[in-house]
């Protein structure tokens, strides 16, 4: 099981600041989304293409990077400024 944060308009999208998601041993970050995406509809469009950046045990990692048992995955979407 990783446990998932969700931060900004994901957090409101999911209306979680965090949930604990069970994966399948040799599960990336990928999967990671596919299944969230999957759990939540609303959450889906806002992880495609968005800038959304992905951290594990608070190290920022490509989608492709793999999982483990305990890990904390924060989700970062981008944040605007002016």
């Amino acid at each position: 099981m990783v446990r998932v944060r969700f931060f900004a308009s994901l957090r409101e999208a999911v209306g979680l600041e965090q949930e604990d998601v069970k994966l399948p041993a040799g599960a990336t970050v990928k999967t990671l989304l596919q299944t969230l995406a999957r759990a939540h509809p609303g959450l889906g469009a806002l992880l495609e293409g968005r800038g959304v950046r992905f951290a594990v045990n608070r190290c920022y990692v490509p989608p492709d990077a793999g999982l483990q048992e305990g890990d904390e995955v924060a989700l970062v979407p981008p944040v605007g400024g002016g």
